[in-house]
């Protein structure tokens, strides 16, 4: 097939340079267009993040010569891509809001991974294996802003994405959730770089992340809620308390989870099976970046860990372990995904993969 050209928003920043990272040898998409901050306009890609390119491989040598633009020159991206990855990291989310519409507004698709349209009423927050569905938002949300081509997509915060695959899972089997404690301990990466400092971490653990216990708790309620009236409703069935922690791991970011169910409780070898067996719509329709399992469950009683299971499928499974019972909930599990890949540049090209199959992405 012909490749769709890509351009990348915010393409100097870490989770941009994992997205140029992944995209070198993709069969479909290929990058053509680099923008970020006015400090970066005008130099090459190689130039622009010269002594802080933070990826383990080397920077990929077609994008080494392109010219960075400035991510507000919103014309010049149209004239060259398909669509866009938005990959910012500033802290105004009105101004990240205000670009990506402009992007959108001239016909751009936007595959979102900033947190700044979460919220949005028309604007669907994905993960492909759970909600794909909520794509059909998408022409409600181009008839409100009179849009013809382009439109917003989001992805949701890395820290609930190592236990909603898994809990939808049951769910969908028959077995609806009530209520779900979570504890993080999320790695150093999900900060960004330079982050946390290294007299903070190391031999340290942060019992507070900014913002992320909130993101926990709500984000899985438009995920797992319903299009009424044009607009995301959340689902009011379940209740989620969030701990998040940042702990000295590089990538990686781990779970504990305590969970209630409705009315009927599974076997101990059901919930086993059900997770082993867990496949959804990317499966189905083999896109490059969906994992062959979603997730995969670890029969070791010291797994997962995040040194031996964050890469497992391209980093894009969500690996389980330590299932048992719970002396106040009914179950208690461990859940590791790859906060970077999975959880960011990676759950990002899925979707855009999504996106092309549905024929959102022309």
């Amino acid at each position: 097939m012909k490749k769709f050209k890509v351009g990348i928003l915010g393409a100097t920043g870490m989770v941009g340079q994992k997205y140029i990272s992944l995209l070198e040898n993709h069969p479909w998409f290929k990058v053509v267009y680099l923008a970020a901050s006015k400090n970066s306009a005008g130099l090459t890609y190689a130039e622009s993040v010269k002594n802080r390119w933070h990826m383990n491989t080397p920077i990929p040598e077609g994008v080494k010569k392109i010219i960075v633009e400035e991510v507000e020159n919103v014309e010049n991206a149209a004239k060259k891509c398909d669509f866009v990855f938005s990959a910012f990291e500033i802290s105004d989310k009105n101004l990240i809001k205000e670009i990506e519409e402009k992007y959108a507004k001239l016909g751009m698709p936007v595959v979102s991974n900033a947190s700044a349209n979460r919220w949005t009423d028309d604007v669907p927050m994905l993960i492909p294996e759970i909600n794909s569905e909520h794509l059909k938002i998408i022409k409600i949300q181009q008839k409100n802003h009179g849009w013809d081509k382009g439109f917003i997509v989001v992805k949701p915060n890395c820290s609930l994405q190592s236990y909603i695959t898994p809990v939808y899972a049951l769910m969908k089997a028959g077995y609806p959730v009530k209520k779900i404690m979570i504890t993080t301990l999320q790695a150093v990466s999900g900060a960004g770089y330079p982050g946390v400092a290294s007299l903070d971490m190391i031999d340290n653990v942060i019992p507070f992340i900014g913002g992320e216990e909130e993101k926990t708790e709500e984000e899985p309620l438009k995920i797992l809620g319903k299009i009424v009236n044009n607009k995301f409703v959340k689902n009011k069935d379940i209740k989620i308390s969030a701990t998040c922690t940042r702990v000295p791991v590089t990538d990686g970011h781990l779970a504990s989870i305590n969970i209630l169910f409705k009315d009927k409780k599974p076997k101990k070898e059901e919930i086993i099976k059900i997770w082993n067996e867990f496949k959804s719509i990317p499966q189905e329709l083999k896109l490059p970046f969906a994992p062959t399992f979603p997730i995969i469950y670890k029969e070791e009683e010291n797994r997962p860990q995040p040194k031996k299971d964050r890469d497992t499928d391209k980093g894009m499974a969500v690996t389980v372990g330590r299932l048992r019972e719970c002396p106040i909930f009914d179950y208690k599990f461990v859940a590791l995904s790859h906060n970077t890949v999975r959880g960011a540049a990676g759950g990002g090209i899925l979707n855009a993969e999504l996106l092309v199959k549905e024929g959102y992405i022309k």
